[in-house]
């Protein structure tokens, strides 16, 4: 054996992070995610320059992330019933497409120096369609590329570590390159990052595991997973958990343009360092879930991250010195996806097989449709009430959500058949 293949050999062990390699439509999946997923967050680096230096408004930052994210409000519930029903794979495929199309067009609009605002209103929300389908078939779907439900766990932490990877490396690359080039060549990067991942899918090679339900309506479907969602307490705790993140916590991310510009007096660099930092504590936070060999401790973990995270969003809004702000950036970003990866991961594994689409959509739903109805809200608040008081305000209610849900971490380890 080579030792390359020695290499990836170990790399595979049941005992490493990177166990779940060992499904070849999983590997092909993580190229193509590694290789995309930095284009993404360099264009949303450079998403919210180009509106901030267009608009000059905090409001206006709150509007577009509302539009790019209010489809999966409508649209998520629904896809997820599709996701049930249909090949994800093709579905994935053209989602992702829509998205390389909509990056190319507006690098186009910005390199021939017509861009407007409307432009971006329109985009974001062609996104967001996309974004609505693409969310829920891509958590479903990895049930047909890592077909021993044992590595699944690690397969939700390894996309994680894709996720923030690129978080990490993105938007500080994002920032220098609008330095040096302006926004369009960000979205042209992103646009064609997108080959990656679509000839990726292309490539593999799946045995459809979708129930299909011939004798029930789309909408039957729907209040079937709702009410399986509802009573099943677990999921229902965890999916509220999530839903209150998600809506009060999240936006933050909205508006770190003003922090950067405004608070710390710096420009589109200072911005690309600040969400870079994000990325650094979600990276770490991803590689230590994906270390996990069981599920025994996830609940806790949701709500000691969930608490993290908290903490660490109220000290950043009153912070005034770059490296504090850095610091508590990552310990935001590590509470954040560790609370998000975690509840996932619980998800899916405790989630019956029938019903997996049109849960993991109410998951996606839950940071997906409702943060931009937070962002909006957050962004009318900071316009009188400031940034800064805007975000610790969130901070505490998301560190009292956190409390709520530690009374009911004896019924999610029930569910586990752990222990109290």
């Amino acid at each position: 054996m080579s030792t390359f293949n020695k290499i990836v050999s170990f790399l595979q062990k049941p005992g490493f992070i990177f166990r779940s390699l060992r499904h070849r439509n999983y590997r092909y999946y993580f190229l193509g995610q590694l290789i995309s997923l930095p284009g993404t967050w360099i264009q949303n680096i450079a998403l919210g320059w180009l509106v901030y230096r267009l608009t000059d408004s905090a409001f206006m930052l709150g509007v577009v992330g509302f539009t790019g994210q209010i489809p999966a409000l409508i649209l998520t519930p629904f896809a997820g019933v599709f996701a049930d029903r249909i090949a994800r794979r093709r579905v994935l495929i053209f989602t992702q497409s829509v998205m390389m199309a909509v990056a190319l067009v507006i690098s186009l609009l910005i390199f021939s120096e017509s861009i407007k605002i409307w432009h971006i209103l329109l985009a974001a929300f062609f996104n967001g369609v996309a974004n609505a389908f693409d969310t829920p078939f891509r958590h479903a779907f990895l049930v047909e590329m890592v077909t021993d439900k044992n590595d699944l766990p690690n397969a939700i932490a390894l996309n994680s570590t894709l996720f923030n990877t690129a978080r990490f490396i993105g938007p500080p690359l994002g920032g220098l390159l609008i330095a040096l080039g302006g926004e369009g060549i960000c979205f042209l990067i992103n646009g064609l990052s997108f080959m990656a991942v679509i000839g990726t899918l292309m490539a593999m090679k799946t045995d459809s595991v979708i129930a299909h339900f011939k004798n029930s309506s789309i909408l039957q479907d729907l209040i079937s997973g709702l009410n399986y969602s509802w009573k099943t307490l677990h999921i229902r705790y965890l999916l509220l958990m999530v839903f209150v993140t998600s809506l009060i916590g999240l936006p933050y991310q909205v508006f770190m343009p003003v922090f950067a510009r405004e608070v710390l007096g710096g420009n589109a660099q200072t911005l690309g360092f600040l969400t870079g930092a994000i990325g650094l504590g979600a990276l770490s936070g991803a590689f230590y879930l994906a270390s996990l060999r069981n599920t025994n401790k996830i609940p806790g973990i949701v709500f000691i991250s969930a608490t993290v995270f908290s903490m660490a969003l109220m000290l950043f809004s009153q912070s005034q010195y770059f490296w504090v702000s850095m610091i508590l950036l990552v310990f935001a970003g590590f509470g954040m996806v560790v609370e998000f990866a975690s509840s996932n991961t619980l998800l899916q594994t405790m989630v019956d097989d029938k019903m997996r689409g049109r849960v993991v959509a109410l998951y996606s739903m839950s940071f997906m449709g409702i943060t931009p109805l937070g962002s909006l809200t957050l962004g009318s608040v900071a316009e009188f009430a400031g940034v800064k008081y805007t975000l610790f305000a969130a901070g505490l209610i998301c560190l009292i959500a956190a409390f709520l849900f530690l009374k009911k971490l004896p019924i999610i380890r029930k569910s586990l058949g752990c222990s109290d």
